[in-house]
């Protein structure tokens, strides 16, 4: 079974660097750093779009991922409350008559 590499946020980010600010080409360093050379591509593209949450690490989600995993959750219960009136009204509904 092959494993999986995993590299740190400060590897990444050293790689991003070597090939923006030291000119180095994306072959070059991929070669250098034995990665393949669209992994590299990929972690340029993610350090561009965003350079402060670039990365952000093993189970650590960024600010947009925790909201929306927030509002998942929130969704549910309400879905969950919802419910329960329905059932209650039907309930109450059925008393009355």
């Amino acid at each position: 079974m092959v494993t999986r590499r995993q590299f740190s946020r400060e590897f990444k980010l050293e790689a991003v660097r070597l090939v923006k600010e030291q000119g180095v080409t994306v072959a070059q360093a991929a070669r250098d750093l034995d990665v393949h050379g669209n992994v590299l591509r990929k972690w340029i593209r993610e350090q561009a779009a965003d350079s402060q949450q670039a990365f952000p690490g093993k189970g650590v989600m960024k600010p947009e991922q925790a909201e929306i995993e927030r509002l998942k959750k929130e969704v549910a219960k309400l879905r969950m409350e919802r419910d329960i009136l329905k059932k209650a009204a039907a309930y109450f509904a059925k008393e009355s008559m």
